[in-house]
C-alpha cells in the first residue's frame, strides 16, 4: 500500500484504505496471535524490547536494533548491549539499560515467564496497567505496553502513535494530536477509536493498522 499524502483522513477512505489492505492487515494480526499461542517466553522477551526501542523512534528502528543484540537478550551486559546498539539505535546507552533493570526485575518476578505472567490477568487494563506502573520495568509507557500487548497476540489495544493521533485529529475526533500524558487521557482516546471502529464497521485492532499505514504506506508491527 503506497501512501498518497493527498489522501484525506475521513470514515469513506478509511473504508476504502481497509478495503484495499484488510488481506494484508489480518495476515499481520494472525502472526501476533500465533505468539500467544505459540510462542515461548523468550519471543514475549523480545517483542517487550522491540518495544523498548520504539519509544521516541520508529519502528524500523525497533527492527533493526533487535537484530543486532538478539543473542545478546538473555546474559548480555550493558556494556555488550550498549556497544552492539551504537550506531543503529538513537540511545544505545539508555535502551541498553532499559534492557538489563528490566530483565532483572522481570527474573525476580516471574522468572521471566512473561506468558505466563500476562495470562495470569483477567482484567486487560490491570495488565497493561501493571505493565505501565510497575518500576523495574523500564520504557513501557502506555503506548509502548499496547504495542507490546499487540504484538504478543492479546487483542482491544490502542496504540496511539503519533499516526493514529494524526489521523484521530484530521476527524476532528481529539482537537489535537498532542501524545496522552496521564492514563485517563490514553483510555478516553482508547475509546473514542473503539467508536470510530463500530462507526465504520471495522475491526478495533485492524483499524489501528489501517490508520498506521494510511500515513506511514506500511504494515509493520
Amino acid at each position: 500500500m503506497k501512501k498518497d499524502k493527498a489522501l484525506p483522513i475521513t470514515p469513506k477512505t478509511i473504508k476504502q484504505a481497509h478495503a484495499a489492505s484488510a488481506d494484508a492487515i489480518k495476515a499481520r494480526l494472525a502472526e501476533f496471535s500465533a505468539i500467544l499461542e505459540t510462542g515461548d517466553d523468550s519471543r514475549f522477551w523480545e517483542e517487550m524490547v522491540f518495544c523498548f526501542f520504539t519509544g521516541g523512534c520508529s519502528a524500523k528502528m525497533g527492527m533493526r536494533s533487535i537484530e543486532k543484540v538478539r543473542h545478546l537478550l538473555q546474559n548480555g551486559s550493558q556494556e555488550q548491549l550498549a556497544n552492539a546498539l551504537s550506531g543503529t539505535h538513537r540511545y544505545p546507552n539508555a535502551r541498553s539499560r532499559y534492557i538489563v533493570a528490566s530483565r532483572e526485575f522481570l527474573q525476580k518476578d516471574c522468572d521471566l515467564r512473561l506468558k505466563a505472567r500476562l495470562l495470569d490477568f483477567s482484567d486487560p487494563h490491570e495488565r497493561r496497567d501493571w505493565l505501565v506502573r510497575e518500576k523495574g520495568i523500564k520504557g513501557l509507557g502506555y503506548k509502548e505496553a499496547s504495542h507490546f500487548l499487540r504484538n504478543v497476540g492479546f487483542r482491544g489495544y490502542a496504540i496511539l502513535d503519533k499516526h493514529v493521533l494524526n489521523c484521530l485529529a484530521a476527524l476532528k475526533i481529539i482537537p489535537d494530536p498532542k501524545p496522552p500524558n496521564t492514563r485517563s487521557r490514553y483510555l478516553t482516546i482508547e475509546e473514542s477509536l473503539k467508536k470510530l471502529s463500530r462507526r465504520t464497521g471495522i475491526d478495533f485492532d485492524e483499524l489501528d493498522l489501517v490508520l498506521w499505514s494510511m500515513k506511514t504506506g506500511e504494515i509493520l508491527k
